[in-house]
């Protein structure tokens, strides 16, 4: 049952969260209806001993946190990210054979036929005038408005065997007719807005596929975005669900972060001084010594959230087959030793302990040595926020198609070893060295 209502909450965030913005405001939504306060990067903070609150930046970057009873002693951290591999529609206009297209440009590395043939929808935000200033509105059109077609095997005998996808003649999207109803009238029509009241906007093609349950029991689920909103939720879910840890020296903090797939360097990204910002703001408005943070940051420990590839059943020698990864497994955790994964061995070992005394199991992923991996949230953000990190992530297939599969276990999986990360009572003795209990005391 428990896993059942992981996999609703995980759904529904997948299905709410078709862009950076919409994913922050249903995350926003969770926590206000848990009891945290928005807060302002603007404004003046009051932190309140047992406060709950959250912030955001960009509208597409969001952290929340609990203040401790007394003074911080550490701050115990999940990051994960709130971007995925897409097309963003271009502000300009293309006609072609008696048709408008809707100009795009790729955002991060996706598997480009995969978006071939499908209902495509448009979300993003929207920046509008008003008689004051501007403000910034999110619009979700939850209806087929664009497909990219593809060109038919009789025009392109190579389309089998390893035809070359160009994103400026392959994959511009079929919008209408020439001379048809403009996006910008959708999109103020969906906002009850006029369209002169448009100043910019930030639009996104969606695919429109809900999230499904596949297999013959139902093991596998597959949807949009997984990578790497269903470790954004599965991590959210763990923070709010250890509400009542009650290691009053620890502050938990839980964030989303965007711009994953690019790079991370934006003033909203892992690579920004966001995260570094918010602890400085915490801690500022609490009682401490002039040496804090320093001894904050030694006692602190974060987990870097991003998804994990299993091992393909049609591909396994694209794995390391000393290091085997499946779906249904458990959590993942990601070593590589260019430090791509900010994973080491006492922060392995950390994780690992807790998931054990949790109950929850655990993989472990490495690149084959002849195949260069990823690199993710975790070893960027140790630029600014330099504390112990382990980079774990969800099983998962087709990682960057424009649908994706995992398992349903691994989600609940997720869930459970976040919360227990949470609530495990750790403190730092030295440089590698810990007392680890599993769940957390006051001091």
């Amino acid at each position: 049952m428990q896993t059942r209502s992981t996999l609703d909450r995980l759904f529904s965030f997948l299905q709410a969260g078709v862009t950076p913005w919409h994913a922050v405001a249903e995350a926003a939504r969770w926590l206000e209806e848990s009891g945290y306060t928005r807060l302002e990067e603007s404004a003046y903070w009051n932190l309140e001993p047992g406060g709950r609150y959250y912030v955001t930046r960009n509208g597409s970057s969001i952290a929340a946190w609990r203040v401790p009873d007394h003074a911080i002693g550490g701050w115990r951290m999940s990051v994960s990210h709130s971007d995925n591999p897409g097309w963003r529609i271009k502000p300009a206009k293309s006609t072609a054979a008696g048709c408008e297209r809707l100009p795009v440009e790729g955002y991060g590395g996706m598997i480009m036929p995969t978006w071939l043939d499908r209902p495509l929808g448009v979300a993003g935000r929207v920046l509008l005038r008003e008689e004051n200033g501007l403000s910034t509105r999110l619009v979700n059109l939850d209806r087929p408005v664009a497909v990219i077609p593809s060109l038919c095997i009789h025009f392109d005998r190579s389309c089998n065997s390893g035809h070359s996808y160009n994103p400026q003649v392959d994959m511009q999207p079929l919008y209408g007719p020439e001379g048809c109803r403009t996006l910008d009238s959708l999109v103020a029509d969906a906002l009850g807005v006029s369209a002169e009241d448009i100043v910019s906007s930030e639009l996104l093609l969606v695919t429109l596929q809900p999230p499904v349950q596949v297999g013959p029991e139902n093991e596998y689920y597959m949807a949009p975005r997984i990578d790497d909103l269903g470790c954004a939720a599965a991590t959210l879910m763990g923070f709010l669900d250890a509400a009542d840890a009650c290691d009053s020296a620890c502050a938990p903090v839980w964030a989303m972060l965007d711009n994953e797939e690019v790079g991370s360097s934006t003033r909203q990204g892992a690579q920004s001084t966001f995260l570094r910002d918010l602890l400085d703001r915490i801690l500022d408005a609490v009682p401490h010594s002039g040496q804090a943070m320093a001894r904050a940051l030694a006692n602190s420990f974060c987990l870097s959230a991003d998804n994990a590839h299993a091992t393909h059943p049609n591909f396994p020698e694209k794995s390391d087959p000393a290091s085997p990864v499946r779906l249904g497994g458990g959590v993942v955790v990601k070593y590589n030793a260019s430090q791509k994964y900010a994973t080491s061995a006492y922060s392995g070992a950390v994780f690992s302990e807790i998931c054990r005394m949790a109950g929850v199991p655990v993989q472990r992923f490495s690149n084959r040595a002849d195949v260069p991996g990823g690199s993710t949230l975790g070893n960027l953000q140790a630029n600014t926020v330099p504390v112990p990190t382990a980079d774990i992530g969800l099983p998962q297939l087709a990682m960057h198609s424009a649908v994706e599969t995992a398992a349903c276990a691994d989600a609940d999986a997720m869930r459970r070893a976040v919360a227990a990360f949470y609530r495990a009572y750790i403190r730092a003795l030295g440089d590698g060295r810990c007392t680890l209990e599993p769940e957390a005391r006051t001091e």
